[in-house]
């Protein structure tokens, strides 16, 4: 955001905040989440570039492909310890996944 746009925006009574911060997380929610978000994204990634449908994932991993979907959109319903399962089945590494999470 350029500065002339960062002035309106705060003249308007807004301010630039945190996700962390607006929600009112803790250091520990807001890694948790930002955990989340990281492996969701990896799993997508990854099924992306070796160009499968969400249903062949769901196969490979022993899930069906609502599964899939939510561990995509980083759904709380989903487990960190599936997602991880995921990314494993899709051909990730231990380095991959620790990169990923690392941030």
């Amino acid at each position: 955001m350029d500065s002339a746009m960062k002035e309106r925006i705060e003249a308007a009574g807004f301010r630039e905040t945190s996700v962390q911060e607006f929600l009112g997380l803790t250091s520990e929610e807001n890694d948790l989440l930002e955990t989340r978000l990281a492996l969701s994204r990896l799993v997508k990634d990854l099924r992306e570039k070796r160009k499968l449908t969400q249903t062949a994932v769901a196969g490979q991993v022993g899930s069906d492909q609502a599964n899939i979907s939510k561990a995509e959109a980083s759904d709380s319903s989903v487990s960190l310890d599936w997602m991880v399962r995921a990314a494993f089945a899709l051909g990730a590494s231990r380095k991959q996944v620790g990169r990923a999470i690392s941030g």
